[in-house]
């Protein structure tokens, strides 16, 4: 069965200066599943889900997601889809009810549908009993959980996140995968995300592609892609062997300091 694209590039591109950061991406996310993009630090991950999501524009090429382009439509793109980012979006100084409500307005949630939707969403994120705290007073696990209630209060029809569960303890970043799992389960929502994670990637992904260099190696689901391996591969081996030659220790003074300050604010 043939499964209609909701997110789809064509040679999409973005240089800086000299550096090509993304080269010519063809791309295509079906509607319904949870596609990883995975790669090494440098390798274009977030340069392109910022190209998604219209805070970048590309230097060529073009993209389009929920049946809009990212070029001549961009405000119909902003509508139709939800972001987590990498770094805290939520405000510690309002309260999670605050911030909810703050969200369905920028989204223009209809009004007398504002309060039931948010008191459904802070149900389903398990943050009712501490809606009336401010943010700050929130674990890492539960500011993560408030940040996916407003990316998906308005009802986007494709959900971006960019290294989910960075910074969480194991017993979060589960609670994090369950509730993106039963989302997609409950509204057949299209998730695009990128992680580090082999064994978030593996738990979450129906597919996924590996980049390098600005260009994807390899794609499929982590099934075959661990199959084509050999019967005891995992998706770590499939990382190494894709994209180990480019591993610097972990990338750049700028991406250590980024993840790190990231970490330390998810707590």
């Amino acid at each position: 069965m043939t499964v209609t694209p909701v997110v789809r590039t064509r040679a999409l591109t973005r240089r800086f200066g000299e550096l090509v950061a993304v080269d010519a991406l063809d791309l295509a996310v079906g509607a319904g599943t949870i596609f990883g993009l995975l790669g090494p630090n440098g390798a274009g991950k977030s340069t392109t889900i910022r190209m998604l999501t219209t805070l970048l524009p590309p230097t060529s090429g073009t993209a389009e997601v929920a049946g809009f382009d990212i070029l001549r439509q961009p405000a119909g793109v902003r509508r139709r889809i939800g972001y987590v980012p990498q770094l805290v979006s939520a405000d510690g100084t309002l309260t999670g009810y605050e911030n909810l409500l703050l969200s369905a307005r920028l989204y223009d949630v209809p009004r007398a549908e504002r309060g039931p939707r948010i008191a459904e969403t802070l149900d389903f994120m398990g943050l009712t009993e501490v809606k009336k705290d401010l943010v700050r007073t929130y674990s890492g696990g539960m500011v993560r959980r408030l940040e996916l209630a407003q990316a998906m209060l308005h009802q986007p029809a494709v959900l971006f996140l960019d290294e989910p569960t960075i910074g969480l303890d194991p017993i979060a970043r589960r609670a994090v995968w369950d509730r993106l799992r039963e989302s997609r389960r409950r509204s057949g929502m299209t998730m695009l995300l990128t992680t580090h994670d082999m064994e978030e990637a593996a738990e979450l992904c129906d597919e996924l592609a590996i980049m390098h260099s600005g260009r994807i190696a390899v794609s499929g689901s982590p099934a075959s892609l661990t199959a084509e391996l050999g019967p005891k591969a995992t998706l770590d081996d499939v990382f190494v062997r894709v994209a180990g030659g480019a591993i610097d220790e972990g990338g750049s003074f700028r991406d250590t300091l980024r993840a790190r300050r990231t970490a330390t604010r998810l707590g």
